[in-house]
This record gives structure tokens, sequence and C-alpha cells, in this order.
């Protein structure tokens, strides 16, 4: 009787290459709409506060620690929410809901970015270092508001906009009241895309138990970010008002808000994949805005 040769197994390890590709995409850097969404509001701050003359180290700081800081928000986030990804149809296939990445590996690689972070704010100054710890715990602990809150995405603008008093303690070493103003327009900015974004997975989150602006709001979501869309632009009227800002940075707010309005449109069924692209749409406010306060101190008159 003639014998077959046994049957050698097929190693299931991952290559070295799968597994710098599954920790990229736990950092979200495939997808670096969210490192835009935090850094425009940075660029924001950077450039009122030196009146349009940001220092290169500065601007390398703070850009490079956009990075940092929104791939460790996104790490701490897969991993508190592990067991709550594999019933979200968009989330089941990330590499630690899925099993590609050890839950002790994501801890240690957010410690070494938020190390990493922490290392680029030494190089500015005392109240920058002192304002850095409240970024981390921000960051640390928005995943866990989802259980508590119908707000959380409240609680992830604060962290987002936390950028915007460390990047101008950076330039300028001291705080100001204007500063807040600054703030509390991108914490608005932050609950509106915020909630698009919830929408897409709405249903999904009514079944499992985490909570959203997106399921608080229900029915009057459209209207209810429709509010808060004007509330941006207003506020964002007022901090041009305070900063003395000229004419292209006014333009740009009646772009921002014709932007405002397309999205809104997007979403009018709230199907979820339109819900999803009036959110990646957001970036391009952040940069509409930014272009304005630019140009605005460009143009010789703009200098204080």
């Amino acid at each position: 009787m003639k014998q077959t040769a046994p049957v050698k197994k097929v190693s299931r390890q991952q290559s070295p290459h799968s597994s710098l590709i599954d920790f990229i995409q736990l950092m979200r850097l495939d997808k670096p709409v969210g490192i835009l969404l935090l850094l425009w509001p940075t660029l924001w701050s950077l450039w009122l506060a030196a009146a349009g003359m940001p220092s290169l180290r500065n601007l390398a700081i703070f850009t490079l620690g956009c990075v940092l800081m929104r791939s460790a928000g996104c790490v701490i986030n897969d991993y508190a929410d592990r067991d709550f990804d594999k019933h979200v149809s968009r989330t089941h296939q990330r590499p630690l809901t899925a099993g590609r990445i050890k839950p002790a590996h994501a801890l240690r690689l957010f410690g070494v970015l938020c190390l990493l972070s922490l290392g680029l704010v030494l190089l500015t100054n005392a109240l920058t270092i002192k304002l850095a710890f409240g970024a981390v715990a921000l960051t640390a602990i928005y995943p866990y508001c989802k259980r508590h809150t119908h707000l959380p995405q409240i609680v992830l603008g604060a962290a987002f906009a936390w950028a915007i008093p460390m990047a101008w303690t950076a330039e300028k070493g001291s705080l100001a009241a204007s500063v807040w103003l600054v703030y509390c327009t991108a914490v608005l900015w932050t609950l509106v895309y915020d909630t698009f974004y919830a929408m897409v997975d709405r249903e999904d989150d009514l079944k499992i138990g985490i909570r959203s602006t997106a399921i608080l709001f229900g029915e009057s979501d459209r209207a209810i970010t429709g509010v808060l869309q004007g509330l941006v632009i207003l506020s964002l009227l007022l901090v041009g008002q305070k900063f003395h800002l000229h004419w292209p940075y006014f333009l740009s707010l009646t772009v921002a808000a014709a932007l405002f309005g397309w999205q809104q449109y997007v979403i009018r069924d709230r199907e979820p994949a339109a819900c999803f692209r009036a959110f990646l749409h957001n970036h391009w406010v952040g940069m509409v805005v930014f272009a304005g306060i630019a140009a605005s101190y460009a143009l010789p008159a703009a200098s204080p």
C-alpha cells in the first residue's frame, strides 16, 4: 500500500511586514484625516499667537506632536473598545479587536507615543509642559466616556482642541483669555464632525450600549448639528474681531459656511456612507479657516 507523505502545516504566524502594517493601521497612519483635523486648529493658534510668523521650531514640534498624539489617541481608543469593536461592522477587522495585535503591545505603543510627545514638549517652556499633562489625561479618558455619557464627542473636542492653548503658550510664554475663544470654537466644531462620525455607527452602537451625541440627538441630529455649525461660524467671526483679522479671513468664513451647508445636504438621508463622507470633508473647513488667518496676516496692513 502506497504511503502518502505527511502534510506539513503552514504557519499562520504573521510576517514582520504584515505586523508593521497592523501597527500602522492601529495608529491610523493610513487614514491621515484625523491628523489634519487635529493639526488645523493647532496652526490657527500658532499663527494667531505669533501674528502670522510662528517659529519654525514650534511649527515642527506641533506638527509632529499632532501626528504622535493622534496616533496615541487611536491606540488607546482601540484598546478600550477592543471588546466592542468586534460587534460593529465598520471596526470588527481592526488589528486589536481581530487579535492581530496583543492588548499589552498596544498599551506599550501608547506609552511610547506619549513619551515621544513629551520629549517634543520638553523643547518648549514650563507652562506648555504643564499643559501637556492635560492633553494626555483627556486622550486617556475619552474612550471610556462612551460607556457613561452621551457626550463623548465633547470630551474628544476638549482633547483635540487642547493643542490650541499649548501652541499659544509655546509661542507667547503665557496664556491670554482670547485663546479660550479659539479653544471653544474648536470644541464646537469637533462636536459637529464627530457627531457625523457617530451617525455612521449609530445602529450598531445602540445594540451594544455605546453612547454618543448621534444617539442623544436622535431624529433632531440634522437640526442640532446645523445649529452647532452656525455657532461655529459665529464664534469664528468673534475670533476675527478679537484678533483684528482682515477681509481674507472673513472671506474664508463664507467658504466654510458653504462647506457646512454642503455637509448638511450630504447627510440629508442619514445614510452611513454619506455621514462618513461629511465627517471626512471637515478637514477642508479647517484648512480654509487656516488659509484665511494666514492670508490676513500676509497683508501689509494686518500687522497689529
